[in-house]
């Protein structure tokens, strides 16, 4: 994937996507904790007895005998601002697993930006699964998927072995080659 630029938020520069390397595993594992600290408030999810959450999506991606996972690290200038972690890269339907930036990035253009590079770079049929709780992603994924393809599918599906949960919302969407 290479190296993509969005647009710039006030006080914000420079915000770019690049693949993770084995030497960006700590910072990659930092920015999944406070990840997951942000999606606790919709899944209640606790850290373990070291004060960790779990972070098995994330190992799969960052395996280099994983082509079909991706993990990408997102940076303001030289600053470690967020992630993407994509699954699905040799299925029909990839599936962006995770996606996070810091506060201070959000709201500027760059999630959107960010997403749009993306997928550019594996055009074809893509899904994103959210809570409905999660206020922001609910208004964010809609959004990001009517830009990239108009005809964008939003479906609430059940969550395998979970009755106790609400569904998931999954918005699909299809994106060409440029």
């Amino acid at each position: 994937m290479s190296t993509q630029q969005a647009p710039g938020a006030p006080g914000i520069q420079n915000v770019r996507l690049r693949p993770a390397t084995a030497h960006d595993r700590g910072t990659m594992e930092r920015l999944w904790q406070l990840f997951r600290h942000d999606m606790s408030a919709q899944s209640g999810e606790l850290p373990d007895a070291h004060g960790r959450y779990r972070r098995e999506r994330l190992d799969l991606a960052l395996d280099d005998t994983r082509p079909d996972w991706l993990a990408s690290l997102v940076l303001a200038d030289d600053a470690p601002v967020g992630l993407a972690v994509v699954r699905g890269l040799d299925q029909e339907e990839r599936v962006i697993n995770s996606f996070f930036l810091v506060h201070p990035v959000r709201r500027g253009g760059h999630g959107t930006a960010l997403v749009a590079a993306i997928v550019a770079e594996h055009p074809g049929r893509w899904a994103v699964a959210f809570q409905d709780t999660n206020a922001a992603a609910a208004a964010f994924w809609p959004k990001v998927a009517e830009s990239l393809d108009p005809a964008f599918v939003l479906e609430h599906v059940a969550v395998p072995h979970r009755s106790d949960l609400p569904p998931d919302s999954w918005v699909r969407f299809t994106t060409e080659a440029s």
